[in-house]
């Protein structure tokens, strides 16, 4: 049976953004954009480009702090990567008083930053992980041998990410020492914090992370759903960029083929990263699982959100078909703002 809301509402799509991840979010936001349409909601398509430039109809967005956007309700920002995923603007649409979809800033922020997220991790004491060393380029500047070192502490092969990107951007695999100087150079090219991971053994597994309306945890509701863990298959080493957006390159296979007791720790180790990272809405949290070892990996404020995209496959295979999820995150973007409000600052 096809979902259809019980009140319209007009939501502005932002789409496009200044990352690499810029294709990536306009075919999100295009399908979201089907998505609210089919829910019965009116949209407003804004694409914000390379430049970082906002668009409607083709012509350029004058922005007004304290004045909303375009009269919208509230903005979807199925945005990716720097530039949209990571704080900025979702502090922008703080500045416009407007609800918005998802994280707030400080959570987007420390979130897109993946060494601060694996140390507030490890500060809970709770959420196991990788081992990791942040490396910032400056200090592989002034000393690169003590850098090396700390890396070499992890074992080999290990991952070489730059920190803030996300879709698996300039991530390079080393497997010999001597390869490590170079894949840290091309990190720093992308980003000038880098993350080094040990490899963890076992099954990628991911999880969705969906907020419940007020009236539901009144009611004595859960505080957040976790969804059917997901079982990510591919062909290649590891899940790259072209293993994520190549047809074909990737399964997503629910639910997980783990046990029970894994599941329910992927569940749970979910809801504790959603929580101690001051996520709104919606997160994605992504594991390995090695029998029933589990390890938190890293977590996505705003994930693909495609109808063929791992979280809302997850959230399809929990009972949530795809224009009510979108309808559900508008609705809690909708009932925090007028929660901020209520506040006196």
């Amino acid at each position: 049976m096809s979902f259809q809301s019980a009140e319209m509402l007009t939501v502005a799509v932002l789409a496009g953004g200044r990352s690499s991840e810029h294709e990536v979010s306009l075919a999100s936001g295009e399908a979201v954009r089907e998505g609210l349409r089919a829910a019965g909601h009116k949209v407003v398509w804004v694409e914000i480009g390379s430049d970082g430039a906002w668009r409607c109809e083709g012509e350029r967005l004058s922005l007004s702090p304290g004045e909303g956007l375009l009269g919208v309700d509230v903005v979807f920002g199925a945005l990716h990567g720097p530039f949209g995923e990571d704080g900025t603007v979702q502090g922008l649409l703080e500045t416009l008083d407007v609800a918005y979809v998802g994280a707030g800033v400080a959570a987007s922020a420390l979130c897109m930053d993946k060494v601060l997220f694996k140390e507030l991790m490890s500060a809970t004491g709770v959420v196991p992980q990788v081992g990791y060393v942040g490396v910032r380029e400056e200090r592989w500047r002034r000393s690169s041998e003590r850098v090396l070192a700390e890396i070499a502490e992890l074992g080999l092969p290990v991952f070489v990410k730059p920190a803030h990107l996300g879709s698996s951007v300039g991530i390079v695999k080393v497997a010999a020492a001597g390869r490590m100087g170079e894949a840290l150079d091309g990190a720093f090219a992308h980003d000038a914090l880098v993350i080094v991971e040990a490899m963890a053994r076992g099954v990628e597994v991911e999880c969705g992370v969906l907020g419940t309306p007020h009236s539901e945890r009144a009611a004595g509701g859960a505080q957040t759903l976790a969804s059917e863990p997901g079982e990510i298959v591919f062909a290649g080493e590891w899940y790259d960029y072209a293993a994520k957006y190549t047809p074909g390159s990737m399964e997503l296979r629910v639910p997980a083929r783990i046990s029970s007791t894994a599941k329910e720790r992927v569940r749970e180790l979910a809801v504790e990263a959603f929580a101690h990272t001051g996520c709104e809405g919606l997160a994605r949290v992504d594991f390995f699982v090695d029998g029933e070892h589990v390890l938190v990996n890293e977590l996505n404020t705003m994930p693909g959100f495609t109808p063929t995209s791992v979280y809302a496959k997850l959230m399809a295979a929990s009972g949530i078909p795809y224009p009510e999820l979108l309808d559900r995150l508008c609705r809690l973007g909708i009932e925090r703002l007028k929660k901020r409000r209520s506040y006196r600052h």
